[in-house]
């Protein structure tokens, strides 16, 4: 007899706790749905508020939409912009590769007609930048 009492009142629990879940996913999605409403009609406002305007200018629907589109992609090229400019910058550039860079363009100037004779200057350039490639390897692994 324990046995069956112990069922029901697990049986009990087990519906109790699916009403409580049912119920808190039903509050969730009503006030989803009311969220949803209101963002709705804030659209809706702006839209007609735009048209309007637009009526007065003279402009059409299509020209106020144009214009609330072109609006947002500004404002997100300013917000791309400002998140360029707090991102790190190259602050110094490695004077070995520097200046292999600075003697293969000299090398490829003075021999413009015969560019296979600056390979001893362009192997410099590339050992450069292996090197550099290692530190900055270490620095990223530590």
């Amino acid at each position: 007899m324990t046995q069956l009492t112990h069922l029901k009142s697990d049986s009990t629990r087990a519906k109790t706790l699916e009403l409580h879940i049912q119920s808190r996913v039903a509050d969730e999605l009503k006030r989803l749905q009311e969220r949803a409403s209101k963002d709705f009609a804030d659209l809706q406002e702006k839209i007609s508020a735009a048209e309007d305007s637009t009526r007065k200018k003279g402009k059409s629907a299509g020209d106020t939409l144009r214009d609330l589109g072109r609006e947002s992609v500004q404002n997100d090229v300013k917000e791309l912009r400002k998140k360029l400019e707090g991102r790190k910058t190259l602050k110094e550039v490695d004077e070995g590769v520097e200046k292999a860079k600075s003697e293969v363009v000299k090398c490829l100037r003075e021999n413009d007609r015969r560019p296979l004779d600056c390979w001893k200057e362009v192997e410099k350039f590339r050992s450069e930048v292996r090197r550099l490639e290692g530190v900055w390897v270490e620095k990223i692994v530590r």
